[in-house]
């Protein structure tokens, strides 16, 4: 089994919410035309001035995904 990697993008600010919520149509947007699997995306919202948008690769996927979308950071899926 493929290790999983949690591509995370940081907004901050007072419209970091919806700009994370925006994003996230974006990265689905790159799954659907690219045919990536898993087709794992999020936001989530950490009090009123940081949100973050994500999506869930796997390792074999990674450096090509990070290249092309330029994510802040990333993290070992744990789901």
């Amino acid at each position: 089994m493929s290790e999983k990697i949690k591509l995370i993008w940081d907004f901050r600010g007072p419209a970091s919410a919806k700009t994370a919520e925006h994003h996230e149509i974006h990265l689905k947007q790159y799954i659907s035309f690219e045919k990536l699997s898993p087709n794992t995306t999020g936001f989530e919202t950490f009090g009123e001035m940081h949100a973050i948008a994500f999506m869930v690769v796997t390792n074999e996927n990674m450096i090509e995904v990070r290249d092309a979308l330029k994510p802040h950071r990333g993290e070992v899926f744990e789901r």
